[in-house]
């Protein structure tokens, strides 16, 4: 099975930006450890800043991939491009927040890409990405 993983803005800097919101880890050295816990899937890792390039990868992945597991970080809240891609591929996409966003502010409380993904996981850290991946295992599409 062939999933990737797409992280939208400032997930670069995870493991330095706000500790008490998203933990000490880099998601570089997460995703080494998600690579060792699933070495049945082919498991592959895009981040961009850049709306348009996460739109284009969303776009190559989505007809690569068996699944995508998608952190837009603040374009879930903003991207009607990122919506839109997502509804154009036949690949499921999963949407994960590391963050629970209904306990933050109210404008991170609506997701314009959801209504187009299969699931979403949010709140429970970075173990989010790893369920994810469990239910990609186990669905049937």
């Amino acid at each position: 099975m062939k999933i990737q993983i797409i992280n939208g803005p400032n997930l670069n800097l995870l493991g330095r930006r706000e500790p008490e919101i998203y933990g000490n880890e880099s998601f570089v050295t997460f995703f080494e450890r998600l690579r060792m816990r699933y070495p049945e899937v082919d498991l592959s890792y895009f981040q961009s800043n850049s709306e348009g390039e996460l739109v284009s990868q969303i776009q190559r992945a989505g007809f690569e991939a068996d699944f995508i597991i998608l952190n837009g970080a603040g374009y879930t809240h903003t991207s009607v491009a990122m919506a839109d891609a997502i509804a154009l591929i036949p690949a499921p996409v999963v949407e994960v927040h590391i963050s629970n966003i209904y306990a933050r502010e109210e404008f991170r409380q609506h997701s314009l890409t959801a209504h187009n993904c299969v699931g979403v996981i949010t709140g429970l850290g970075l173990e989010g990405y790893s369920l994810a991946i469990d239910y990609c295992l186990r669905s049937d599409k």
